[in-house]
């Protein structure tokens, strides 16, 4: 499927948004109540540019219909939930078919594939188990391969690294703030592949990660409602992901008109599943921004290519004035070889002004007791942030492994203005 001459890949995914807008049509009241006050029906969508005129989806129609509004199959083809965590509030539900888990495998097994990853690999998934999709996808879509799994999933750093060089571990499957804990991969260990998702990270910690360990860092894509992680993946040629839309039909929209932007612009990206029964999703609004590409992967693949998630549209902050992305703050602070890419941007309101922090975490290597030395390294800091997002904010230099670390999203801003 990876290689499918594009002319029948846009047929076949014309005939499976049909049958997903049919199914979800009589299935989901919510959708159905959606069309008809556009004047929508089924038998409208006649070519994949009908798609715009279907309603779109947010998380938050999945809290508002809790548990279990937006399922599609009956509860007797039901075999397995994913909830989202960290969420205040009511958690979002997802209802799994045998079939949806089925296509989630395949992404899984696809990627990992595409990574150079074969049996008789040792994988470590060293994400979360349970109700986050992270640890479960990586888990089906190694043994579907072949792999030898190991299921450790996250914490207990000590136990990690003792298993990994025990039992040869060759790939880790973990979120990029995890897995750099200083240790010497190249001395200690066989591991020669990074399976990373579940938070966005910049190619500047790709290069750090690479560099320092001398394994090969992998991008991996997918969200709970949609599916766990295998909606995309990254080849080697290094283009962007490759998304399977055979499952998954993607969009780019502005996020403000929310109209529908050519391959090439940046915007929003949507997805709607086209082969997923439990909890079919249609123009779905993912919050994260990227464009497809034009050009052709030189890989082969067909599937289209999107650029690595560095920011989402609602991780946008807004300080003095400007519109500042974590992932810019991350691209400056690795500028800085004497900082480690753990960081943490906390923002304060007083009567007149906002406080803008960010605390960086300084290399074991690099900490001293000598002011004058740690003076300077902060006014490097400091201008390597500046020179990116145009502001001037606090910057303190902490000690190693000071910063709270992370199997799971780590939270990079602590946001205490005033609403």
């Amino acid at each position: 499927m990876d290689y499918m001459p594009v002319e029948p890949l846009r047929a076949l995914q014309l005939h499976r948004l049909q049958w997903t807008v049919k199914y979800a049509y009589e299935r989901v009241p919510l959708f159905r109540k959606r069309c008809e006050e556009r004047g929508v029906r089924p038998e409208h969508i006649k070519t994949l540019a009908d798609i715009k005129l279907l309603p779109f989806s947010k998380k938050t129609d999945l809290r508002d219909e809790y548990p279990m509004g937006l399922r599609g199959a009956p509860m007797d083809e039901i075999v397995r939930f994913h909830c989202s965590s960290g969420t205040t509030g009511k958690p979002i539900c997802i209802p799994n078919t045998m079939q949806d888990i089925e296509v989630w495998k395949n992404g899984a097994m696809r990627c990992l594939t595409m990574y150079g990853i074969r049996a008789g690999d040792v994988l470590q998934v060293a994400y979360g188990y349970g109700l986050f999709t992270g640890g479960l996808g990586l888990h089906y879509g190694g043994e579907g391969l072949g792999c030898a799994v190991l299921p450790i999933s996250g914490g207990n750093t000590e136990r990690q690294i003792m298993l990994m060089r025990d039992l040869g571990v060759t790939a880790i499957a973990c979120t990029p703030s995890y897995f750099l804990q200083g240790v010497d991969f190249r001395r200690d260990t066989k591991l020669r592949h990074g399976i990373f998702g579940a938070e966005p990270w910049t190619d500047e910690m790709r290069e750090t990660i690479e560099r320092e360990t001398g394994i090969v860092a992998h991008d991996i894509y997918g969200l709970t409602e949609i599916s766990g992680p295998g909606v995309a993946g990254a080849c080697p040629h290094r283009t962007g992901l490759h998304i399977w839309e055979d499952h998954f039909y993607p969009e780019i929209i502005d996020p403000d008109t929310l109209e529908p932007l050519p391959d090439g612009e940046v915007g929003e990206l949507v997805f709607t599943t086209i082969s997923r029964c439990g909890t079919p999703m249609i123009r779905y609004r993912t919050r994260d921004l990227t464009r497809l590409r034009t050009e052709k992967c030189p890989c082969g693949r067909t599937m289209r290519v999107m650029d690595r998630i560095s920011a989402r549209s609602d991780d946008m902050l807004i300080i003095h004035g400007v519109n500042v992305f974590p992932g810019q703050i991350e691209a400056g602070l690795l500028r800085v070889p004497e900082v480690a890419p753990h960081y943490q941007i906390v923002l304060e309101s007083t009567d007149t002004l906002d406080r803008f922090e960010i605390k960086v975490e300084v290399t074991d290597e690099a900490f001293s007791d000598d002011i004058r030395h740690m003076e300077n390294l902060r006014k490097r800091v400091l201008d390597a942030v500046k020179s990116i997002i145009g502001l001037t904010p606090k910057i303190s230099l902490v000690e190693p492994n000071t910063l709270p670390r992370s199997e799971g999203k780590i939270k990079r801003v602590i946001d205490n203005r005033k609403k």
